[in-house]
């Protein structure tokens, strides 16, 4: 079964009440959509929402006696604010049919690398030539462990917004091949971590570093964050009635959606404290 079910309340799912469920999406989807990909072949997705913007995904094709044959699922939760404007480039899996966004964030300093909800929406718009344009990307995790730590009294000085806005600068320029931008950015990161190493002989790190988003195990689109929770409230899933939390974090100056089991979560989650986890990153690519 999927790593990441529970996250939206299956936690107790066993492998017969699962093909139960699946074959009941095939009957009932509450979304249908079907597209043609770059091979020729037909592309079909069911989807079965289960909360608001939390559901399970079908895809695969029909058959000739008109009967739905599941090729994969997965759990699926739609974020419903743009997270990045960077450019986007989306890549095909090898091992199914599904693909990968990357998006050059320069806020981050690395890909930002999810896998691509609106996967039929894609394939309309794009040939292969052309991607079709995109004004924007939903960002939002699935999320199997987490903590809520507290706050650290911070305020941010016009002067500090300048310096990070500079070192944004800096990225895109360094990511363009400019040698006097690496360098500075290169002197930039010595000094930090000077700071930072001298700072955590008398202090946690957890109250030094504010927030963090990095690559978290060997799979692509999986990321270990740490940000403040600017938004938080509880859903039910309708059918487990497994409760679950669903936050906007805020990590790196990129804002996404993160749902976790309540049973997963360790803590109380409120707005100004922060949350600490890892995640599998899923987008919606808002196209032109």
């Amino acid at each position: 079964m999927h790593a990441f079910l529970p996250a939206i309340g299956f936690s107790k799912l066993n492998k017969e009440t699962l093909e139960k469920m699946i074959e009941e999406v095939t009957l009932r989807p509450d979304y249908q959509e079907s597209a043609i990909d770059f091979e020729g072949n037909q592309f079909v997705e069911l989807r079965y929402m289960i909360a608001d913007r939390l559901g399970i995904v079908l895809r695969g094709v029909y058959n000739e006696d008109d009967e739905f044959i599941v090729d994969y699922y997965y759990p699926t939760f739609f974020g419903d604010k743009i997270s990045s404007e960077a450019d986007v480039e989306i890549i095909k899996q090898t091992d199914k049919e599904s693909f990968y966004a990357v998006c050059e964030e320069s806020r981050l300093g690395i890909s930002l690398i999810f896998y691509l909800q609106n996967m039929g929406e894609f394939l309309r718009n794009a040939t292969n030539e052309n991607q079709g344009d995109s004004e924007g990307v939903k960002l939002a995790g699935l999320s199997t462990e987490g903590k809520v730590l507290l706050p650290v009294i911070y305020k941010e000085t016009d002067k500090s917004k300048i310096k990070k806005q500079d070192r944004y600068n800096l990225l895109e320029q360094a990511r363009d091949g400019d040698e006097v931008a690496m360098e500075s950015l290169t002197l930039d990161d010595i000094e930090t971590y000077a700071k930072i190493s001298k700072r955590a002989e008398n202090e946690d790190v957890l109250s030094i570093v504010l927030s963090y988003f990095m690559p978290y195990g060997i799979e692509n689109d999986k990321y270990e964050i740490l940000g403040e929770i600017t938004a938080c409230n509880k859903t039910v899933n309708h059918l487990t009635m497994e409760e679950l939390y669903v936050m906007t974090v805020k990590t790196n100056d990129i804002l996404l959606d993160v749902c976790i089991n309540e049973k997963d979560l360790m803590g109380e989650p409120q707005v100004g404290r922060r949350f600490k986890g890892s995640i599998w990153l899923q987008g919606t690519v808002e196209f032109c």
